[in-house]
């Protein structure tokens, strides 16, 4: 597939000697790339705003300022930079080749022109400088995907109120939420946060039935089961606050509606409990509304406040 852009490209001839003009036009118009032409390097570095070239083919001796001041002027402008300059030349002085490149150019052509030569030479610069372009597009497109990517899994760790792990087969974590990474550490405090303890790996491993819980008021289950790649998705539930939980019960709450206000009182919004109990954000609103009309208040603030109350009970 051609990497050639899908407009003919424009190339920007800057020499002073017709013939030479003549022979460039005649061999890259045939070729199909749109021509401009600047019989000076002042006259080309004027016109480069208005003609945007993709590629230059700039003469060394020049009336006024050379080839290579020509050069160095416009790659000092950013717009320019990139844009490929092949310098032609009747010289064949390795001392002049080094200046060109040290100018900023990227090739030579030396008269007398060959116009298959001249040809290939203009196609692989063009050719190349679409690649670059595309590289760098890519790359951009990339970086930027990594950076949400990273935002993501940075905003999932911090807000997701469900202890989940991921974790490959050998017991490498791949991913934990922070309540997981809370939870563990206080469970399991010897063990490197990286891979799982000794005793959750045991478990995966276990043949059914397992045990429900790996610690008193620890419950634990497949999220996920283990794939082809024997990765796998754990759920951890720590069932420490349920007896807080069954003292909200007395204030004429449901089990459910008991938990909606537990967490309202541990400071979580509509959304994050929803995430916690395993329903809908609306669901969570609608037990949210009903805990308010049970308890006679009219705000969130007023219920935390009695569930408080009750929670602080001795006994």
């Amino acid at each position: 597939m051609s990497t050639l852009p899908s407009r003919p490209a424009t190339v920007l001839l800057v020499d002073d000697v017709p013939e030479n003009l003549s022979l460039l036009i005649d061999t890259l118009r045939d070729a199909g790339y749109e021509i401009r032409v600047a019989e000076s390097g002042e006259r080309a570095l004027k016109q480069l705003p208005n003609i945007a070239p993709d590629l230059v083919l700039l003469d060394v001796m020049l009336p006024g300022i050379n080839g290579f001041e020509t050069c160095r002027q416009m790659k000092a402008d950013s717009r320019w930079r990139e844009v490929p300059v092949l310098f032609v030349t009747a010289l064949n002085d390795v001392t002049e080749k080094v200046r060109g490149f040290e100018a900023g150019g990227v090739d030579y052509l030396t008269k007398p022109f060959h116009p298959q030569e001249v040809l290939a030479r203009v196609t692989a610069h063009l050719q190349l400088a679409a690649l670059r372009r595309e590289l760098e597009r890519k790359n951009a497109e990339l970086s930027e995907e990594v950076a949400l990517r990273l935002e993501a899994e940075r905003q999932l760790h911090q807000s997701l109120d469900r202890a989940l792990v991921v974790a490959t087969g050998e017991g490498l974590v791949v991913f934990s939420t922070h309540q997981a990474t809370q939870l563990l550490t206080r469970l399991f405090p010897e063990s490197p946060p990286a891979r799982l303890p000794p005793a959750l790996l045991a478990w995966v491993r276990t043949p059914e039935p397992r045990p429900e819980e790996i610690k008193p008021q620890v419950r634990i289950r497949f999220f996920s089961e283990p794939g082809i790649n024997r990765s796998f998705v754990l759920l951890l539930e720590d069932l420490a606050w349920q007896p807080k939980v069954d003292r909200l019960i007395a204030l004429g709450l449901t089990p459910r509606e008991a938990e909606v206000l537990f967490w309202f009182a541990e400071g979580k919004g509509a959304p994050e409990i929803a995430l916690i109990i395993g329903v809908s954000h609306n669901t969570a609103r609608k037990h949210a509304q009903r805990v308010l009309e049970k308890l006679g208040v009219e705000n969130r603030l007023a219920a935390v406040r009695l569930a408080r109350e009750q929670l602080d009970r001795p006994g």
